[in-house]
């Protein structure tokens, strides 16, 4: 499993992210404007070296996102977390730009293809929500990993097919958000919201009955949304945002928890 660190904004958390079992942690150039990055590297700097993986953004005030500015962003990066390199870094939600600037000569994907070469990343990815999207960017053939979130959970299996293709072609799979932003894990901040917007009466309909089914299992409805995703044999690596350091201990017990035989069958 991979710890998300979107919300991780203080030293502390990430600590205890750091020395939680979990053992690597997935960041961006843009998370907190920077902020997750920065204690990330304050919090290595105390505990010692740590797998993380971070991602190019465009640039947060023009919106450009050409090779110079994937550049520019990996810089950033490795500065905040005060590391030389990185072992996966993504392209990052490439919604300013078109498929076509991001494959032309001096665009992002042949920055990242650079940075690869000069050794400065071990691989390199492609992460972002619209499964249209990444799928051109997985035909290219120039990328090593994938993350797509909220499109693989107990309500949405969309990506799927996307999953067993960049597995098929040797890529290492990230899942992200198997709990679609809260509402598979019972939170209240999720507000009746999957995957950032209000969600669809049949969804919500969807969760009652997963619900129910969960509780005539004695599977709570988190675990069996994160076990859902363990259990993909083409997911490399599930990952799950936390906000505050008991999350941490409530990770470890769902992904203890047992799954009876023939439950994923019944749901």
């Amino acid at each position: 499993m991979t710890i998300g660190a979107g919300r991780v904004s203080n030293v502390d958390l990430a600590l205890a992210v750091l020395r939680s079992p979990f053992g690597q942690v997935d960041t961006s150039n843009a998370y907190g404007e920077g902020r997750s990055e920065t204690v990330l590297g304050e919090a290595m700097r105390l505990a010692g070296p740590a797998v993380v993986f971070s991602k190019a953004d465009a640039d947060p005030v023009t919106g450009v996102f050409d090779g110079d500015r994937v550049k520019r962003s990996f810089e950033e990066s490795v500065t905040r977390l005060g590391v030389d390199r990185l072992p996966i870094y993504h392209l990052h939600d490439p919604f300013t730009i078109t498929f076509a600037e991001a494959a032309a000569p001096g665009g992002a994907i042949e920055a990242l293809v650079g940075l690869r070469e000069q050794g400065l990343v071990g691989a390199i990815g492609i992460a972002a929500g619209p499964l249209d999207l990444v799928e051109e960017y997985v035909r290219t053939g120039a990328f090593d990993a994938v993350l797509t979130h909220n499109h693989y959970t107990l309500v949405d299996r969309s990506g799927a097919e996307l999953i067993a293709s960049a597995k098929a072609r040797g890529m290492v799979v990230f899942n992200a958000a198997p709990f679609g932003g809260g509402l598979l894990a019972g939170s209240t901040r999720a507000g009746g919201k999957y995957a950032y917007r209000s969600a669809a009466p049949e969804v919500l309909a969807r969760v009652d009955r997963l619900t129910a089914l969960c509780r005539e299992w004695s599977v709570p409805l988190p675990a069996a949304a994160l076990h859902f995703s363990l259990a993909n044999p083409d997911i490399d690596s599930t990952v799950v945002g936390v906000s505050r350091a008991a999350q941490l201990a409530e990770l470890e017990a769902m992904a203890a928890h047992p799954i009876p035989d023939g439950f994923f069958a019944a749901l």
